[in-house]
């Protein structure tokens, strides 16, 4: 079970749990964000269209990712819907849940080593590192990153400091992303080779200036096209980065009287 700040999920949420039950007008979830607080998911709320066996869509034991749709907290009752969840939430739910998953079991190992317990990790360092950085893990990864300073700028004391930084450089590892597309480049010019390449190299260079820490290969998928790969370690910079590379490309293969166009590869 990971931990979170609040006792209650607020209605518009996007929450994890495992079913523990299933009945003939819908199941029950436990939340496992919520310290096991249960919720429903009435059989209308399971599918976009006509569910003839809810068991044919949910089943004991089964994580699933839904919406809150209403909360009462007197009567204790929280209402779910699978159907309003897009497949975008689904994804970033699970893979939100896996990083705090990961955060936990560091700041376990961390509590452990300077004799605290769960809780006293998440009090004395883990919110910290929520309110500075957006979740608990990119904690760790700026201290991966930046040292023990990214820490204690999120006002984490020397103890804790220390000992995540040297968790996170055992067990952290940033994550990278990979987008791709081809560029086609033409120049009739008799150095027209030669006019293309210094427009791939000044392309690299500019995207290399956007954003520090990512990695971009352009090299030949036969004339006149060209793949561009940008690695960075989120989307959002990637496709800054390969917008930057391709933008300046085809600038500057126009101001030299030549011709090019950008064809994007899907993820």
């Amino acid at each position: 079970m990971v931990k979170r700040r609040q006792e209650w999920p607020e209605v518009g949420d996007i929450v994890i749990g495992t079913v523990v039950r299933v009945e003939p007008y819908g199941a029950y979830v436990r939340l496992d964000e919520y310290n096991e607080k249960e919720g429903f998911i009435h059989i209308s709320e399971v599918s976009s269209t006509w569910v003839r066996n809810i068991r044919d869509y949910v089943r004991e034991k089964q994580k699933v990712v839904a919406k809150v749709l209403r909360v009462d907290k007197v009567k204790g009752h929280i209402d779910l819907s699978l159907r309003r969840v897009t497949d975008q939430w689904r994804r970033q739910k699970i893979s939100e849940w896996k990083r705090a998953q990961k955060a936990e079991n560091l700041l376990l190992l961390a509590a452990e080593k300077l004799g605290k317990t769960l809780d006293e990790a998440y009090e004395e360092a883990g919110w910290k590192m929520e309110d500075a950085f957006g979740e608990i893990y990119a904690g760790f990864e700026a201290a991966l990153e930046e040292g023990e300073t990214a820490l204690l700028k999120a006002g984490l004391d020397e103890k804790w400091a220390k000992v995540l930084t040297e968790l996170a450089k055992m067990y952290v590892e940033i994550p990278k992303v990979k987008i791709s597309g081809i560029l086609t480049l033409k120049c009739t010019k008799p150095n027209g080779v030669e006019i293309i390449k210094k427009t791939l190299k000044e392309a690299i260079k500019a995207g290399k200036s956007e954003k520090d820490g990512v990695k971009i290969d352009i090299y030949l998928a036969g004339t006149p096209r060209w793949k561009v790969e940008v690695e960075a370690k989120d989307w959002g910079t990637a496709e800054e980065v390969l917008k930057k590379v391709v933008d300046t490309a085809l600038s500057l293969i126009k101001e030299e009287g030549g011709e090019g166009e950008f064809k994007r590869e899907s993820r």
